[in-house]
């Protein structure tokens, strides 16, 4: 048809000029997304056998793309909260590796690495000041988010904390004088305590404490006793310094990137170190 159309000097139809223009365009923008490694603050230490990630030093993510960006202004996802954690999913290109499975300070490193190659490292923000309470606008450099790695063998020796076969960490208490035996938390457990944050929210009347919510999400056993009902029931009552306790080891071996930053207020002065807040504007930097 095209070789008989070409003889006799007829131009094809428009709709097939228009699909060989696009198949022209399309052959000339054809290009592999690139990736890039983003190294993991757990090194993959505390991943057990047979995770994808057992061991290994770094996740590969790909660059976002304007599918991504309609993926971050979805109303549905946007409805359902889950819009952040699709694109995260997306971005990564092992699809054996599951965002639910990855430690929250290892998630924490692939969304500063997903916004930086998206959007840059400069991100401004509102804040709300601890000590004066305006909010002032302030600017956070996501280049200079360093990362912990967890406690060193000798930090540990130093506050007697044993790493266990499961993966978990085991030290006593100070009130209690009993051992504790906690784990650290991953995507899943972050997704559960949004869930119960919100449903305290919506309920006041039956809001739990954050803290406790926590401690049960990290809590394996205490004293030896590992069962569910027991533990949730007996974790509210722990004494107050052995609750700070537990959540003083497990900051200090929980492998991380360190958002703080320093922070000035413009108002009133006021001088601390604020973390660096997942606020809308994240993802979705003004222009």
């Amino acid at each position: 048809m095209r070789n008989n159309m070409d003889r006799l000097g007829m131009s094809p139809p428009k709709a097939e000029q228009e699909d060989s223009a696009a198949a022209a365009l399309m052959q000339q923008l054809s290009f592999v997304v690139p990736t890039e490694h983003v190294e993991l603050p757990s090194k993959g230490l505390f991943y057990p056998e047979g995770h994808p990630l057992h061991l290994k030093d770094t996740i590969e993510i790909r660059y976002m793309t304007a599918k991504d960006e309609d993926t971050l202004t979805s109303r549905n996802l946007l409805k359902k909260g889950i819009a952040v954690e699709r694109l995260l999913q997306d971005l990564i290109v092992d699809k054996t590796i599951m965002l639910a499975s990855l430690l929250i300070g290892d998630k924490n490193a692939i969304i500063v690495s997903a916004r930086k190659t998206a959007y840059g490292s400069d991100y401004s923000t509102k804040i709300t000041c601890p000590s004066c309470g305006k909010n002032v606008q302030y600017d956070f450099d996501l280049d200079s988010c360093s990362v912990y790695h967890g406690a060193t063998e000798d930090i540990l020796i130093e506050h007697d904390i044993q790493f266990t076969d499961k993966k978990t960490f085991s030290f006593m208490l100070p009130i209690l004088n009993s051992p504790v035996e906690i784990r650290l938390l991953n995507g899943k457990d972050e997704q559960w305590l949004l869930q119960k944050s919100k449903e305290s929210e919506n309920n006041k009347s039956n809001a739990e404490s954050v803290l406790s919510d926590q401690l049960r999400m990290m809590i394996v056993s205490i004293n030896g006793v590992e069962d569910p009902n027991i533990l949730l029931k007996a974790i509210p009552l722990l004494p107050a310094k052995d609750s700070r306790y537990i959540r003083d080891m497990y900051k200090l071996i929980n492998p991380n990137t360190d958002l703080s930053h320093e922070f000035i207020c413009s108002s009133c002065s006021y001088e601390t170190r604020l973390e660096v807040p997942f606020t809308a504007d994240f993802f979705w930097p003004k222009r």
